[in-house]
């Protein structure tokens, strides 16, 4: 099933709820999105990494289970498929006028056994504006069953490679990355610089965020996706009862803008 939160001109913006996802994928709700004009600015399922889900909230290491998908770095070994796929499962849904909330459970697996991991309230609001469109995604975190731990691969001993979060994979393969760090990805990546911008053919994604300590993970070559990481220097605990706010604004637009740190200040109005 999906809903269409906004549709304007040629694009829009769609939820899905990712229940015919592979469960080797780690099943979850995503999010699509088109520039006004129908410039795909999302990926779902692309050859190189087929376990991107457009927009999701997608974490590596959650005591051990992914809600990634795909293979789990291991240190000392890389990166191994493993029979730990967790999934999402909403639990209930309210939608209005543009914007969905909803209640989900993150089911863990260790082996052939299934236990709850956390409990999550995410609400998804779309604007259009005349240059664009605006998607504000907020998600809180709750460890109510027991103490939780998020890991990244970085986390696992790959440098880097410290993804996991609210995470935008883009549609197109490379892209010109500004930050207020400074021009290109090894500036923005790692950076906690208070926007981010990142142009494709056709399309540009702006971004910023109040996790103020969560530095942004960034990659424009290959691929393009971005997210600030939840899990960096170190794993990332909760205790039993405790709550993880997460969130993620973007504004999608047709034309690179002269001042994105002018869109990242309206978008965090």
């Amino acid at each position: 099933m999906s809903i269409d939160l906004l549709r304007v001109e040629s694009g829009g913006v769609r939820y899905h709820d990712g229940e015919d996802v592979d469960p080797l994928l780690s099943p979850r709700p995503y999010l699509t999105a088109t520039t006004r004009d129908g410039a795909a600015a999302t990926a779902v399922g692309p050859e190189d990494h087929v376990h991107h889900l457009g927009v999701s909230v997608a974490i590596p290491d959650v005591n051990g289970t992914t809600f990634w998908g795909g293979r789990t770095f291991v240190r000392g070994e890389g990166s191994q498929m493993l029979s730990n796929h967790g999934r999402q499962q909403v639990l209930s849904r309210e939608v209005g006028s543009g914007s969905v909330t909803e209640q989900l459970l993150w089911i863990g697996r260790d082996g052939g056994d299934e236990t709850p991991l956390l409990e999550e309230r995410r609400t998804i609001s779309v604007r259009g504006r005349a240059d664009g469109i605006d998607v504000r995604w907020n998600t809180e975190l709750t460890a109510a069953r027991g103490a939780v731990s998020f890991g990244s691969p970085q986390t696992n001993g790959r440098d880097g490679a410290f993804y996991g979060g609210i995470f935008w994979r883009a549609s197109f393969l490379e892209g010109r990355v500004r930050s207020a760090a400074g021009e290109g990805t090894d500036a923005a990546h790692g950076s906690l610089s208070p926007w981010l911008a990142v142009d494709g053919p056709g399309v540009s994604l702006v971004a910023t965020t109040s996790n103020g300590d969560m530095p942004w993970f960034v990659r424009a070559d290959g691929y393009v996706g971005f997210g600030p990481g939840v899990a960096v220097t170190g794993r990332r605990s909760l205790a039993v009862g405790e709550t993880l706010h997460l969130d993620l604004r973007v504004a999608i637009l047709e034309r690179s803008p002269a001042d994105p740190a002018a869109v990242a200040r309206r978008l965090g109005a």
